[in-house]
Protein backbone atom coordinates (compact mmCIF):
# COMPACT_ATOMS: atom_id res chain seq x y z
CA UNK A 1 0.00 0.00 0.00
CA UNK A 2 2.59 2.39 0.67
CA UNK A 3 4.64 2.07 -2.69
CA UNK A 4 1.50 2.14 -4.38
CA UNK A 5 0.76 5.28 -2.34
CA UNK A 6 4.41 6.56 -3.20
CA UNK A 7 3.95 6.07 -6.61
CA UNK A 8 1.04 7.76 -7.35
CA UNK A 9 1.36 10.37 -5.40
CA UNK A 10 5.43 11.49 -7.10
CA UNK A 11 3.35 10.54 -10.28
CA UNK A 12 0.65 13.54 -9.46
CA UNK A 13 3.30 15.59 -8.31
CA UNK A 14 4.56 15.65 -11.66
CA UNK A 15 0.95 16.52 -13.30
CA UNK A 16 0.16 19.46 -11.08
CA UNK A 17 -0.62 22.71 -12.91
CA UNK A 18 -1.05 25.05 -10.16
CA UNK A 19 -1.56 25.13 -6.78
CA UNK A 20 -3.72 27.87 -4.32
CA UNK A 21 -3.70 27.82 -0.55
CA UNK A 22 -6.45 27.67 0.97
CA UNK A 23 -7.65 28.49 4.72
CA UNK A 24 -7.36 24.69 5.84
CA UNK A 25 -5.48 23.44 3.10
CA UNK A 26 -4.75 23.21 -0.62
CA UNK A 27 -6.67 23.50 -4.13
CA UNK A 28 -4.64 21.52 -6.96
CA UNK A 29 -5.36 22.07 -10.56
CA UNK A 30 -4.90 19.15 -13.41
CA UNK A 31 -5.62 18.51 -16.58
CA UNK A 32 -8.82 16.42 -16.70
CA UNK A 33 -7.73 13.81 -18.78
CA UNK A 34 -9.24 10.20 -17.57
CA UNK A 35 -5.74 9.32 -16.93
CA UNK A 36 -5.53 11.95 -14.53
CA UNK A 37 -8.86 11.42 -12.88
CA UNK A 38 -7.39 7.91 -12.32
CA UNK A 39 -4.92 8.51 -10.39
CA UNK A 40 -6.58 10.98 -8.53
CA UNK A 41 -9.15 8.84 -7.45
CA UNK A 42 -6.41 5.90 -6.49
CA UNK A 43 -4.75 9.04 -4.13
CA UNK A 44 -7.80 10.03 -2.16
CA UNK A 45 -8.75 6.05 -1.81
CA UNK A 46 -4.91 5.95 -0.25
CA UNK A 47 -4.90 8.62 1.50
CA UNK A 48 -8.65 7.92 3.20
CA UNK A 49 -7.44 4.98 4.61
CA UNK A 50 -4.22 6.47 6.19
CA UNK A 51 -5.60 10.22 6.84
CA UNK A 52 -9.43 10.04 7.53
CA UNK A 53 -9.21 14.06 8.88
CA UNK A 54 -8.63 14.86 5.26
CA UNK A 55 -12.11 16.01 3.31
CA UNK A 56 -10.93 15.92 -0.84
CA UNK A 57 -12.93 17.45 -3.01
CA UNK A 58 -13.11 16.47 -6.79
CA UNK A 59 -14.45 18.56 -9.19
CA UNK A 60 -14.17 17.74 -13.24
CA UNK A 61 -14.47 19.67 -15.82
CA UNK A 62 -18.03 18.72 -18.55
CA UNK A 63 -15.45 18.90 -21.37
CA UNK A 64 -12.87 16.74 -19.58
CA UNK A 65 -10.46 19.97 -20.01
CA UNK A 66 -9.19 20.02 -16.43
CA UNK A 67 -9.84 18.55 -12.94
CA UNK A 68 -9.21 20.09 -9.15
CA UNK A 69 -8.85 18.36 -6.15
CA UNK A 70 -9.07 20.07 -2.60
CA UNK A 71 -7.68 18.58 0.45
CA UNK A 72 -8.58 20.19 3.46
CA UNK A 73 -8.79 19.32 6.99
CA UNK A 74 -8.86 20.40 10.82
CA UNK A 75 -5.89 22.72 12.22
CA UNK A 76 -2.15 21.02 11.28
CA UNK A 77 -3.64 19.59 8.05
CA UNK A 78 -1.86 22.52 5.63
CA UNK A 79 1.56 21.84 7.80
CA UNK A 80 0.95 17.78 7.44
CA UNK A 81 -0.07 18.03 3.36
CA UNK A 82 3.12 20.14 2.71
CA UNK A 83 5.47 17.54 5.03
CA UNK A 84 4.15 13.99 4.54
CA UNK A 85 2.96 14.44 1.46
CA UNK A 86 5.47 17.02 0.25
CA UNK A 87 2.65 18.60 -2.13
Amino acid sequence: MRERKATVLASLKKKILSRQELDSGYRYNFQGHDEVLDELVSFIKSERQCCDFFEFRLAVAGDGSEASLEITGPDGAKAFIETELGL
